[in-house]
């Protein structure tokens, strides 16, 4: 049974990632607007200028890539990564729910549950918080060290909620223990219905979406359990997460990195 469950689990990760099929992820659709005289000449009203891409098993591994298809960009290690906290939340019974916030496809938060099936684990939800309509606009006032930061122009990153929700079905992985909470982190995250966190997930990128779901969740998280951070690479990211462990009376020889791009630590 447990060799079945990790067949499964690698499986599931594979699939997700769309490692099996690589080779068939050629175009990215990029925000350029093709030229009407070119649809009049075609007759076609939906054509999209695309990017080529030669398709990398390298940055798939390590979550460098912007993959056409697959259901998350995290990669590989970081992936790998997520399974080994979970399994610790098991083995320790650490008390909580995991959430991601700033999904994507929905890639990671359909592995968690994934996880969480596979075990038997029906007592714990999986949270999916984003906005599903991209990134925030910098909001320099209140958030200075957002300045020039552009994510919010990028039509690639925005997944609509019922994207989502069908990439979910199609795992046969959407069900009432996994929960979405659509809208911008400041509005949705303070009155979130969660009680506790095993794992917190942040995938936000900039400083006003990290710091959103540290000062709102980060109470939740039970000792012992997992904050992860997906993008401590960024400026804005990274300046966020020192601020609030600053905050909280707590040095930053707690992060442990992941990989050359994340980092994670346990609550104490």
């Amino acid at each position: 049974m447990d060799q079945a469950k990790q067949m499964y689990l690698e499986l599931l990760k594979k699939t997700v990632l769309f490692e099996i099929w690589q080779e068939h992820e050629r175009y990215i659709p990029i925000d350029v607007p093709v030229p009407e005289s070119l649809q009049k000449e075609t007759g076609l009203n939906d054509l999209k200028i695309v990017r080529c891409v030669v398709p990398n098993p390298e940055l798939r591994r390590t979550g460098t890539d912007w993959p056409p298809i697959a259901h998350s960009m995290i990669g590989r290690v970081r992936m790998n990564h997520l399974q080994k906290c979970m399994e610790t939340v098991l083995q320790e019974n650490i008390a909580g729910d995991f959430i991601e916030t700033g999904v994507w496809r929905g890639g990671a938060c359909i592995f968690m549950k994934g996880f969480l099936t596979v075990h038997g684990e029906d007592g714990r939800t999986v949270w999916v918080a984003d906005s599903f309509e991209g990134l925030p606009a910098p909001d320099i006032e209140k958030y200075p060290q957002d300045t020039g930061d552009r994510h919010h122009k990028v039509d690639f990153l925005r997944v609509s909620l019922e994207e989502v929700m069908q990439n979910f079905e199609k795992y046969d992985l959407l069900d009432e223990n996994v929960q979405f909470l659509k809208g911008w982190f400041k509005d949705t995250l303070p009155g979130a219905p969660i009680e506790r966190l095993a794992i917190l997930r942040l995938d936000g990128d900039m400083y006003e979406s990290t710091m959103d779901s540290l000062s709102n969740l980060y109470e939740k998280v039970s000792k012992g359990g997992f904050v992860i951070i997906d993008d401590f690479s960024l400026k804005g990211c990274h300046a966020a997460v020192l601020d609030f462990l600053k905050e909280q009376g707590l040095d930053e020889s707690i992060l442990v990195s992941i990989d050359p791009y994340s980092v994670y630590w346990r609550k104490p």
